[in-house]
């Protein structure tokens, strides 16, 4: 056998994450996680341009759209061969008092963390049953579970809470093929989105004292991975704020 051929092999065996809202913050930072532990990865976002790594395949659309998540997979699997993890990581939040999200308001956020959700899980599994074997993660959010009235947020709980229970469902429907599901349901995490102005009030919403950082979610996605006896788990990466406050 040949140097290229063994070395076409060795890259043949190493395991492939897509990960969707990957061209920022949480979603690049699970990108370069990956890689470092030697996955090759799919990164999809609505946009991200092309990257020098072979080992990071980029494809731009929307993941509300079944089109993306269906080109997305089918990408992965032309140039990798397999999918072995799908992190759903693409999400949007939106915080305001009940009465006044408008419909568009309504719309987005059931598109992206909703439909985006099921059109490329669906993909995924579907790949992932033919080897019998594969790991799907949610990032969802503590105020699914537990409100606060400091941050109304009825959209996140209707749609992420709603990832929860199918995370829960998804992980007794595939196990015995394989398959775990699992969530990572984080409290609030310092990015650019929090003005530094804010941070002190932020940390307070938390027992521990302050906010999280991108790391601390990164690692908990790194642990389920690493986790072959975890599925149905709900992950809280939130300072005890599920605990109680």
């Amino acid at each position: 056998m040949s140097a290229g051929s063994v070395s076409e092999e060795r890259a043949m065996d190493s395991k492939v994450a897509v990960i969707t809202g990957a061209s920022r913050g949480m979603g690049a930072a699970l990108v370069r996680a990956y890689r470092e532990i030697g996955y090759r990865v799919v990164a999809t976002a609505r946009t991200l341009g092309p990257t020098d790594d072979p080992d990071i395949l980029t494809v731009a659309g929307d993941i509300a759209e079944r089109d993306t998540a269906q080109r997305t997979i089918a990408a992965g699997m032309t140039r990798f061969g397999r999918i072995d993890t799908l992190v759903n990581n693409a999400g949007i939040f939106i915080a305001k008092p009940f009465t006044q999200y408008t419909e568009a308001d309504y719309a987005a956020v059931l598109a992206v963390n909703t439909a985006g959700f099921f059109h490329i899980t669906q993909f995924a599994i579907a790949e992932m049953k033919k080897r019998r074997t594969g790991h799907v993660v949610q990032i969802t959010t503590t105020l699914a579970e537990r409100g606060n009235s400091s941050v109304p947020a009825v959209l996140a709980a209707l749609t992420k809470g709603g990832l929860n229970a199918a995370t829960r469902s998804l992980a007794i429907e595939y196990a015995k093929q394989g398959i775990r599901v699992n969530a990572v349901s984080p409290g609030i995490i310092r990015t650019p989105m929090h003005p530094s102005e804010t941070h002190a009030a932020l940390d307070g919403m938390h027992p521990l004292g302050h906010m999280g950082d991108i790391a601390d979610v990164v690692g908990a996605v790194l642990y389920l991975e690493n986790a072959p006896f975890v599925t149905g788990e709900i992950l809280h990466v939130d300072g005890g704020q599920s605990a109680g406050q």
